[in-house]
Formats: C-alpha cells, structure tokens, sequence
C-alpha cells in the first residue's frame, strides 16, 4: 500500500506544503519514509553497464599494453581503449577464458574485472564516465524520475552485472538482488517496480522464475520490459561468424570477433526453436545453409566448438519462458529494418554479402519481442504489450512515449 495514505491527515496536509526534500524526512507508520510512489531498480542489457579492470599481468600482447596497473580504471566503455593497436591491450583484458570441465569462464591471469556501483545508478545512466553522449543509456529515464520526485540510488537504483556472462554465472548477483528489493520496499513502504531492457530482460525472467510466487507477491509491484529478446536474436550469428563492429568504422569486426565469441551471453541469445521457425536459414553459405536446428555444426564451421558448449550449458536457463508471475508492460520497437538472416560469400572470415532484413527494432526481431503475449494465458497477473512504431532498440530509452508510460506505471494505483 501506497506509504502516504497511511498518513495521519495532519501529517499529509503537511507533506503537500513542504519541497520533496523535506517530505522526505518525515515518517510513515513504522518510521518508514515518506513516499506516494514505489522504488524502481533498473536492470540493463548486453554492454549496457560499466565495467572496471585492474591488471597485474605475467605478459601483454603488445608493448604499448599496460602489464599492471595501481588502481581500476574504465574498460567499458573507454573510447580511448578502441582505437587501432589500442584495441589489441582492450581485447587481451575483456575476453574470457571458457573451462570445458567446469563449465565456468574466468579473466586472463592478471586481469580482475569487476562491476561498479551496484545499487547506484551512474553506471548504467551513461556506459561512458564521462558522459559523452555517445555513451548514453538509462540517463533520460532516470532524469525523468528525478523530476517526479525520485532520488538517485535512494528509491531509483541500478543493478549493473557482468553481462559477458549468462545468469548460471552470475548467482551472486542474483543474491544482491534480491535483497536490495527487499530493502527497498520495507524501506519506501510498497513493493518494487522492476525496469529491463534488452537482455536484461532475460536475467530479470530468470531471476523472477526462481523467487517464490509469495515472494514475488510481496515485493514485486511491476515488471517494466523494454526491448526484450525472449526468443533470441538473429544478429547474434554473425557476431559469432564474422564479428560486429557495432557501426563504429575503426574497429576491424574480423579484430573484435576473438573477444565477442568468448561472452557466453552472445550464444544464450541465438534464436530459440520455440519461436524461430524451422525452415528459417539464419546463415547462408556457399556450402551449407543454418538454421535454429544446426548450432552444433554452425560453431564447428565457423571454427568455435566451444561456443556449443556455451550453448548446451545456457539454453535451458529461460527456454521455457515461463510466465513471471507479476504484472508485466512489454514495449517493443518496430518499423526499423532487423537482420533475420545473412548471406556470405566468403565464409567465416569475411563480411556478410547480403544481410536479410525483418521486423523488429534494428536489433531484436519482432518475433522475438512479442513473446511474452504467451503469459497472458499463463499467469493472472495482467500482461500488457505496447507496439513503439519507428523506435530503436536504444533510442526507445530516450522517447517521450517510453518516459510517459513508465511514469503511467509508477503513479497508478
């Protein structure tokens, strides 16, 4: 219940005269603060936190690479890290080491990488510390919350994650999690709005189907989707073929592949055979055509069997896409061209020739999406689905009809 219709109306007559600020010193029944509206933690997506490295390395692959460093400093995202010959000391650090016997990945000796800020929000506001636009992402939502009266890692939070990995790796993040929701709304007095984009999506939903329905009852008010991949994502082959540059010109694809291919993540989020048709080529080559049903020779072809192995050892994480049990706002972007397959003439080692374009948001494919209308059969708890015309994948963070929406959520009843 909402905190401030447990005030006494005297102290609510108050409330309504003083700034936010000063509202916010006085008390609920319980010495609970006061608030009219839920917290919030935001969950972001693939490359959509910082992250943070300090290095004592036996070697370096070049000799401009720093072998050691004193303090932490930015490897994602650090613009002056993805230069030529620079990238080469980036790749060395950001990749992973996969281990056939326990299924685990690990840094390279010598590099510790960690994520800041959990619990706060400047490390998914802008993926860039020094706020160059370029690096961008949770900052207008969060801003827009600000100017409805929340405060910074007080009632709005981040939950930032190594999202190189899947969730099978990531079980003390889920921990922290868990209890800084249950923090937050015996803090603010009322259950907690859950907000994900991108493959954050994937981990909120994992993280939901392990809570019980109690649980969830009792501290989850909303589960707030944007852009979500439930099905996989058709890009995520050619990443693991022939690289992806992101759009950014000085950066060789074939160069950031060795780093790509090692995040786990990248082939948790290969199309599922549950949504995908089977008949679908994913990737065409001069010798072979893959679709949803030929993983296992696609990783062997392009020269990366252990990404099989990453597969086998991810898939069933949330395949079954079972329903999350709360009420859930699924937005997604359309109108935008979406690679759905790719035709390469030369094969794995070059650019695609022709790359074949479906619905979807630029980066996940409408298909994909709108999955989570299969919940509304599945669960009580009511499932609404919001088409974004024109929106992309990012940029559906910085409209105006993502901003009011959320804020429907935050302020209904």
């Amino acid at each position: 219940m909402v905190c401030l219709r447990r005030f006494l109306l005297g102290s609510f007559q108050l409330c309504l005269l003083l700034p936010f600020a000063a509202c916010a010193s006085l008390k609920c029944p319980g010495s609970k603060p006061c608030s009219d509206r839920p917290p919030v933690v935001l969950i972001p997506g693939d490359l959509g936190n910082q992250l943070e490295a300090k290095l004592d390395k036996p070697s370096v692959v070049h000799y401009i690479c720093y072998k050691k460093t004193d303090e932490y400093f930015t490897l994602w995202l650090n613009l002056e890290l993805l230069v030529p010959v620079a990238i080469d000391c980036w790749i060395d650090n950001m990749r992973l080491i996969y281990n056939s016997t326990t299924h685990m990945t690990e840094a390279p000796p010598g590099v510790d990488v960690r994520v800041p800020g959990f619990g706060q929000t400047f490390g998914l506001e802008y993926l860039d510390p020094s706020k160059r636009s370029v690096g961008i992402y949770f900052f207008t939502i969060v801003q827009a919350m600000v100017d409805w009266g929340y405060m910074r890692d007080e009632d709005v939070r981040g939950a930032p994650y190594d999202w190189r990995k899947a969730p099978n790796e990531n079980k003390d993040y889920f921990l922290k999690l868990q209890l800084m929701i249950e923090e937050m709304a015996e803090k603010y007095g009322g259950p907690v709005v859950l907000i994900a984009h991108s493959m954050g999506n994937m981990y909120t939903l994992y993280f939901l189907n392990h809570q019980p329905q109690a649980w969830k009852d009792k501290y989850i008010k909303a589960f707030v989707s944007l852009g979500p991949p439930w099905a996989g994502v058709a890009k995520t082959l050619r990443v693991i073929a022939s690289g992806d540059n992101n759009r950014i010109p000085v950066i060789s694809p074939l160069k950031i592949r060795s780093q790509q291919r090692t995040a786990v993540s990248t082939a948790w989020l290969f199309p599922y055979a549950h949504t995908w048709p089977s008949d679908m080529v994913l990737v065409s080559t001069p010798t072979a055509n893959y679709t949803s049903k030929d993983y296992q020779r696609f990783f062997k072809d392009v020269g990366f069997e252990e990404g099989w192995a990453m597969r086998e050892d991810t898939e069933p994480l949330v395949s079954a896409l079972e329903a999350p049990g709360v009420p859930v706002h699924c937005l997604y972007g359309t109108g935008i061209p979406t690679a759905q397959g790719y035709i390469y003439t030369t094969f794995p080692d070059a650019e695609p020739s022709t790359v074949l374009n479906g619905e979807g948001d630029g980066t996940v494919n409408m298909l994909s999406a709108i999955q989570c209308k299969r919940w509304k059969e599945q669960q009580k708890q009511p499932v609404h689905l919001l088409e974004l015309p024109g929106n992309e994948h990012v940029a559906m963070l910085l409209n105006v009809t993502t901003v009011a929406y959320i804020k429907s959520v935050l302020f209904s009843p």
